[in-house]
């Protein structure tokens, strides 16, 4: 890989990369349930799945796996990505690069409170709601607004990274390439490295 592409840990890429997917997977099939059984601001004809809402919670289920260990990761190894206490200030200087830098870590952080947001509202609503039409219980509405909430998240995420790193940064998160420090046998090492003072 070239020094000149930057380079991000492959145990970071993995991680983002699971949530991300299961993130895009559980917005896809939220988006499909809306649209089978409310409609209420959008109206789209789509094929009916049988169990749609049960294939969006195994999502759920899959984002309740991954989220705590991403979120573990990105608040001990990856909190350089996350805001601090510099974040602030250094949002002021804007449009500069300290500036864009310091967005793109409030960014990433809202992204991580919006996918814990959606995942425990959806953790919190029962299947039958929708099928029975009862679509104005509280949990339903405030999952929905979680969802407005990680789409627009990821909306920003993915501008802030381009604005930051340009498609350079967008394709060293997506690579397989690694460096001889940074393989998977050093996973649990950078793990331990957590845990000590």
């Amino acid at each position: 890989m070239s020094r000149s592409t930057p380079y991000q840990p492959s145990l970071l890429r993995l991680l983002h990369g699971l949530t991300a997917l299961v993130i895009l997977l559980a917005l896809l099939s939220s988006a499909w349930v809306y649209l089978s059984y409310d409609k209420r601001l959008i109206q789209l004809s789509v094929p009916k799945i049988p169990d749609i809402i049960g294939i969006h919670g195994t999502f759920g289920v899959g984002l309740l796996l991954l989220l705590p260990l991403f979120a573990l990761y990105s608040f001990h190894l990856g909190q350089n990505r996350l805001i601090g206490s510099n974040t602030l200030p250094q949002l002021q200087r804007l449009p500069r690069p300290a500036g864009r830098y310091a967005f793109h870590r409030l960014v990433n952080t809202v992204m991580l409170l919006a996918a814990t947001f959606a995942l425990i509202t959806g953790r919190m609503m029962k299947e039958a709601w929708l099928p029975e039409g009862q679509l104005t219980e509280t949990w339903y509405t405030l999952h929905l607004w979680a969802w407005v909430l990680m789409a627009l998240a990821l909306v920003f995420h993915l501008v802030t990274a381009s604005w930051v790193g340009g498609v350079r940064l967008l394709r060293s998160m997506l690579t397989w390439q690694t460096r001889d420090r940074d393989t998977p046998r050093q996973w649990w090492q950078q793990i331990q490295s957590i845990w000590k003072p």
